[in-house]
Formats: C-alpha cells, sequence, structure tokens
C-alpha cells in the first residue's frame, strides 16, 4: 500500500508539471498571436484548451482517490492541498489564454497601434513571468518565489501604464474605441494571469515550506523565518 501510495503521488507530481508545461505554451502562443495580431495562432490557442480541461479533470479526482484511499499527513498532504490549488489557477490561466485569443481577431487590423503601446514588451513580461514559475515548480526552490512576486508587480503597473495610454488614444480617435476596448480586457487577462502565477508561487512555498504567505504583504522575513 504504501508504495502505490508513493506512485500516486509521483504521478500527480508529473501530471501538474505536465499541466504547468501546457498552460506555458498555450500563454506563449496567446502572447505570440497578439503581438503578430496572428488570428490563426490565435483559434489554435482556443482549440487546444480541450487538452487542458481533460488534464485537470485527471488531477481533480487523482487527488480525490489519494484522499479516498489513504490518510496523508505531514508533507504529503500539503503535496495534495497545494496540487489542488495550483491545478486550479492552471487552469484558469489556461482559461485565461483562450479568452485573450478570442479577442484577437477583432484587433487584427490594428497593428500599428499594438506597436504603439508597446505591447510586445507586455507580452515578454509574462512569458518570462511563466517561465520563472515553471522552473520553481520543476525544482521547488523557493529563493526565487520573491522574484516572481517582483515581477508581478512591475506587470501590473506596465499594464496600468497601458491602460493610460489606451484611454488617451480613445479620446484622440473615436474610430479606435472597439480595437482600444478588446486592448483594455486583454490588459485585464494579462495582469490575471500575472496574479495567478503568484498564486502559484504561494502554493509551492506552502508545499516547500509549510509557510502561509500572501504576496501583497510580502516580507523578506516571510520566507526565511520557521513556520
Amino acid at each position: 500500500m504504501e508504495r502505490h501510495f508513493e506512485q500516486e503521488l509521483e504521478k500527480l507530481n508529473r501530471r501538474i508539471l505536465k499541466m504547468g508545461d501546457l498552460v506555458s505554451n498555450q500563454v506563449n502562443n496567446a502572447m505570440t498571436a497578439l503581438i503578430r495580431c496572428d488570428a490563426q495562432l490565435a483559434r489554435e490557442v482556443v482549440e487546444n484548451d480541450a487538452r487542458l480541461d481533460e488534464l485537470d479533470i485527471k488531477i481533480d479526482k487523482l487527488c480525490q482517490r489519494i484522499f479516498a484511499l489513504t490518510q496523508p499527513v505531514a508533507t504529503d498532504l500539503r503535496m495534495i492541498m497545494s496540487a489542488l490549488k495550483m491545478n486550479n489557477d492552471l487552469e484558469r490561466m489556461g482559461d485565461l489564454a483562450v479568452n485573450i485569443a478570442s479577442k484577437i481577431e477583432g484587433i487584427a487590423e490594428y497593428h500599428k497601434i499594438m506597436t504603439e503601446l508597446n505591447i510586445e514588451e507586455l507580452a515578454n513580461m509574462i512569458n518570462s513571468i511563466i517561465k520563472e514559475m515553471i522552473i520553481i515548480l520543476n525544482n521547488r526552490n523557493t529563493v526565487f518565489v520573491k522574484d516572481i512576486f517582483a515581477d508581478a508587480r512591475s506587470i501590473r503597473e506596465r499594464t496600468q501604464i497601458i491602460n493610460t495610454q489606451i484611454i488617451d488614444h480613445m479620446m484622440k480617435k473615436t474610430d479606435v474605441i472597439i480595437v482600444a476596448t478588446n486592448l483594455i480586457i486583454i490588459l485585464t487577462h494579462i495582469e490575471r494571469l500575472a496574479d495567478y502565477v503568484t498564486n502559484i508561487a504561494e502554493s509551492i512555498v506552502f508545499l516547500v515550506d509549510g509557510k502561509l504567505i500572501k504576496h501583497a504583504n510580502i516580507r523578506e522575513s516571510d520566507l526565511t523565518e520557521n513556520p
């Protein structure tokens, strides 16, 4: 029974890592489609969402099975609780990638505005923070969690700057109201992606160190003191 339990936990870990990779790929493709105004790639992001949904269900069922057949304690219990939370956050990130992709066809003719707003810089920022998330998801090194929180703050600040620029465009040119509205929605989704990445970073800290932290009030001691 103990060996079976270990195998189930290993399977759970593999599936979470796979979920992370799939989500990272979806977001990367959504950002590429956004930068290039590539409607075809955006449609592929929407079509590939079914793979995430399928894996999401498998992870939830596996966690339920482990709970039902065993009585996990201490680190094993934290693994299962963290897996459930991370799976939920990753699935929502996948949904946000689809939401972004679904808006791209409506802005495909406005590539010049995208360039003026330097959307590519923001897209690179979100891709970078997700890569950081995947790294700590694999190596469980919580040293880099503070970097993720800092990068998430930078993303939020950048989205606010671009939002202000978009509103200025809307006031000067009424013919861009529709594309501007779509861009504001996309920026909101990008900001939410950064929020979910910080959620996952928090879950990894809980899994590794048994500490409950909140990124909004992060302090140096939160990641160094004993739980």
